[in-house]
């Protein structure tokens, strides 16, 4: 470059920093001067230095409805036992944060009755044969022998009852019949974050009485149940004994669930799905759980699930099925559950979960129950990846083959692992 082109373009680079730091500066002024800026909201609940002094489900939406007026902020739950009758629902930019391990929200007892009426399609309200078990802002639920399971089950909130008339805020969403054993129940969620975006659920203990309550599927509900919904995080949050799946995210997008815990639930523990999109898993625990301890369940894709601990659950340590494509498995540790360490369901290869990579992970004595193998690969699978991981059986569960591929299965990769106590690698013919 001769000496004036170089002059030309030091003197435009000039030009460029000097148009930066005018607009940095125009911009902060913007902030300051032009959109009103405010603190941060910040609502205290629980106790009697608290703005919102009760230790209930009730006090909790007083603050989280303020905040939804204010569009955002903060519920900053105090220490204490909190009595939870509905779910807890978050708006759009709310953090809902407590105080670490002392702060417990605890399900209500739970509580069942049949319709005498149908609850037809479309309707709010249900004409019950007892409602003394409920009442105002309890969470519920209805079905029938025909409708329920999955997305069949009607959830809601009641906002009002008349001798044995309930009603409630979401429509049901099928005809639930009373010769078909028509049911309502306060089994719900404990926290609900349902077309939102931007919320946090941080730093408290759930306790979900699961002996008295009724079970309720991840479908519809969860110890922590996320919806159609995006940029979400939950973190240091400890379920136990929730009659259900403990945590349960489905149609999202970036959903981040760190340093959790899912303990002794009914149902699963950690379950992403219906088309869940980069999710992040880390740094989780999942025991002792009637089902698997993580399951990915229909189109969940691009995720990272690293760090995370899957022990002593009733069935799979980790179930990948339906369209569970393009993710990443490391640095996990799955031990001791009933059956595989690893499962990729049956599916055919339209509709299998391919392309997914797993790196450093430990998988080790799992078939507590019935024989079983660390990866267990079937389907029409193909483009699994799995090395640099230890796999091994030192004889407590009945862990008898390291990786089993189904004859459908193909482009499986299985390279540099530590395998001891079992069959490396098994192909079905």
């Amino acid at each position: 470059m001769n000496p004036a082109m170089k002059q030309k373009s030091m003197k435009l680079l000039g030009l460029i920093l000097t148009f930066l730091l005018i607009n940095s500066t125009v911009f902060s002024q913007v902030i300051g001067l032009v959109d009103v800026k405010h603190a941060e909201q910040v609502i205290t609940v629980g106790g009697p230095t608290a703005d919102v002094t009760g230790f209930t489900s009730e006090a909790i939406m007083i603050a989280m409805d303020a905040l939804r007026t204010r569009g955002g902020g903060v519920v900053k739950l105090k220490p204490g036992t909190f009595e939870i009758i509905g779910p807890v629902r978050l708006s759009s930019n709310t953090s809902l944060i407590g105080s670490g391990k002392s702060t417990i929200l605890k399900k209500c007892d739970g509580f069942k009755t049949s319709f005498i009426i149908d609850a037809d399609w479309g309707m709010l309200k249900a004409v019950v044969k007892d409602a003394s078990g409920f009442k105002k802002g309890m969470g519920i639920q209805l079905y029938d022998e025909g409708h329920n399971q999955g997305w069949d089950v009607t959830t809601a909130v009641i906002t009002d009852i008349q001798d044995n008339v309930i009603y409630f805020d979401n429509r049901t969403v099928n005809d639930y019949l009373a010769s078909l054993n028509g049911t309502i129940t306060n089994g719900c969620s404990i926290m609900e974050a349902v077309d939102v975006e931007n919320v946090k659920i941080a730093d408290l203990v759930i306790e979900g009485n699961k002996s008295t309550n009724d079970y309720i599927n991840g479908c519809r509900g969860g110890g922590v149940y996320i919806h159609k919904s995006k940029n979400c995080r939950v973190e240091n949050v400890r379920i136990n004994e929730f009659n259900g799946d403990t945590f349960s995210w489905q149609i999202t997008e970036n959903i981040t669930i760190r340093g959790c815990e899912a303990s002794n639930g009914g149902g699963l523990g950690f379950h992403p799905g219906t088309g869940s999109d980069h999710s992040i898993v880390e740094n989780c625990i999942s025991h002792h759980n009637k089902g698997d301890g993580l399951f990915l369940c229909w189109r969940v894709q691009n995720g990272i699930f690293r760090n995370n601990t899957s022990y002593a659950n009733g069935d799979n340590g980790i179930s990948i099925g339906h369209k569970d494509t393009d993710n990443v498995f490391e640095n996990n540790r799955v031990y001791e559950n009933a059956h595989h360490g690893v499962l990729f369901r049956n599916e055919n290869e339209q509709n299998s979960g391919h392309r997914n990579t797993f790196t450093n992970n430990t998988i080790e004595n799992n078939g507590t129950e019935r024989e079983s193998a660390g990866f267990y690969i079937g389907g029409e699978t193909h483009d699994i990846t799995i090395t640099n991981n230890t796999i091994r059986s030192t004889g407590k569960g009945k862990q008898t083959t390291a990786v089993w591929v189904g004859k459908q299965s193909t482009k499986v990769t299985v390279r540099d692992n530590q395998i001891s106590g079992s069959k490396e690698l098994v192909q079905e013919k």
